[in-house]
C-alpha cells in the first residue's frame, strides 16, 4: 500500500449489501434472527457423542491475556480471604463461617467476547441506520444487551484453516478468503451450510503466550494479526449464506489492515455494521480443533450467552460446544 491513497470505508463498501430494516426499524440483533427454533433443532441434531468444550480463554493468565493494543489487562483483587481472618479483620459469623470474596476490573472486550452490533460504524450510522450519537454515555441502540437477552444457539461448524495449511498457527498478516474456507471445509469433508455459526481456527490465540515470550525478548514485530480479507465477493457470500455469527481465535476476526485497500478492519463494517453479523473474538479453539481432527466431526451444537450489560459495546462470554 506504500504510496497509494487509502479510500474511506464509505467508498470501499459503497456497493455492498445491507440488511438494514430487513427485520424492522427497531431490530438490534441482525443476522441472529436467522437462528429460528428450526435452526436450534438443526444444531441439536449435530450432537452425536455428548462431548463438551468451552471456548473462553482464561482471564488473568500468569503470562498475560490476549487483548487489543491500548486496552489494559483484567485486574482481579481479593477483598476478603483467610489473610483478613489471620489479621483479625475478617467479619465474625455465627457458627464460625469464613469466606473469600474478590472483584475484577476489565474491558468488556478484554477476553473472549461478543461485539455489540453498534460497536463500530462509519458515516455516523450504526447497524440498521441508528445514529452514532446513540453511543454517547452508553449505547442506547444496538448494544450487546439485546444479543445477550436473545442468546445464540445453532449449528456450529469449525473450519481449521491452520491445520489445512499444515501449520500450528497462521503467520502475522497471513490472509485467507471465503474461497479458502470452502477449500478447507472440503478437505475436512465438511459442508458449510446456510445459517451455520462459522468458527474459524487460525491457531493465533493458541500461540499467544509463545509470541509474548518473543515480544519480551524483543524479537516480535508490531501487532498484526492473520485473518479474513475484504472483498465484495466475500461479503456477498456471507450475505447469501446468511451467516449469523463469525467466531475466530484472533483478537480482530480479520487481518488488522486490509492489504489491498489499506483500510483498517473493513469487515467489521461490511459484515457487522452493514449485514448485522455478530462477531465473537479471542476464542480458544485448539482443544476443540484437535478433537475434531481426531474424530472427523466438525459440526456440533454451539451455544453462547453474553452477559446482559445495559448500554455495553460488548460482553465477555464462555461459549459451549456439544459434539
Amino acid at each position: 500500500m506504500s504510496g497509494k491513497t487509502v479510500p474511506s470505508t464509505s467508498d470501499l463498501l459503497e456497493d455492498d449489501p445491507k440488511n438494514w430494516n430487513r427485520w424492522g426499524p427497531d431490530d438490534e440483533v441482525g443476522c441472529l434472527n436467522f437462528l429460528t427454533s428450526d435452526e436450534v433443532l438443526r444444531g441439536v441434531r449435530a450432537v452425536r457423542q455428548g462431548k463438551t468444550f468451552t471456548l473462553q480463554v482464561v482471564i488473568g493468565h500468569p503470562q498475560g491475556d490476549p487483548i487489543w493494543p491500548g486496552r489494559k489487562a483484567a485486574q482481579r483483587v481479593n477483598v476478603m480471604d483467610k489473610g483478613y481472618y489471620l489479621a483479625g479483620k475478617g467479619p465474625a459469623a455465627p457458627g464460625g463461617l469464613e469466606f473469600a470474596d474478590d472483584m475484577m476490573v476489565l474491558y468488556l472486550q478484554g477476553s473472549t467476547q461478543y461485539d455489540a452490533l453498534g460497536h463500530v460504524w462509519y458515516d455516523d450510522k450504526l447497524y440498521n441506520g441508528y445514529d452514532a450519537k446513540t453511543t454517547i454515555g452508553g449505547m442506547s441502540r444496538a448494544s450487546v444487551l439485546p444479543i445477550a437477552e436473545r442468546g445464540i444457539v445453532g449449528r456450529g461448524v469449525l473450519v481449521d484453516i491452520a491445520r489445512h495449511r499444515g501449520k500450528p498457527s497462521l503467520d502475522a498478516g497471513e490472509t485467507f478468503t471465503h474461497v479458502d474456507l470452502l477449500a478447507a471445509a472440503e478437505a475436512q469433508k465438511t459442508t458449510i451450510e446456510k445459517h451455520d455459526i462459522l468458527i474459524v481456527r487460525t491457531g493465533w490465540i493458541g500461540a499467544f503466550h509463545d509470541r509474548e515470550r518473543e515480544r519480551r525478548r524483543g524479537t516480535r514485530a508490531r501487532f498484526v494479526e492473520p485473518g479474513l480479507t475484504y472483498s465484495p465477493e466475500l461479503v456477498a457470500w456471507f450475505h447469501e449464506m446468511e451467516i449469523p455469527n463469525l467466531v475466530t481465535d484472533t483478537i480482530g476476526n480479520e487481518v488488522t489492515t486490509d492489504p489491498e485497500s489499506g483500510v483498517m478492519l473493513p469487515l467489521h463494517n461490511a459484515l457487522m455494521r452493514n449485514l448485522g453479523v455478530t462477531f465473537t473474538e479471542i476464542a480458544e479453539l485448539d482443544p476443540l480443533a484437535a478433537d475434531c481432527a481426531a474424530d472427523e466431526q466438525y459440526t456440533f451444537l454451539y451455544a453462547a450467552a453474553p452477559l446482559k450489560i445495559r448500554g455495553g459495546s460488548g460482553s465477555p462470554v464462555n461459549p459451549i460446544v456439544v459434539k
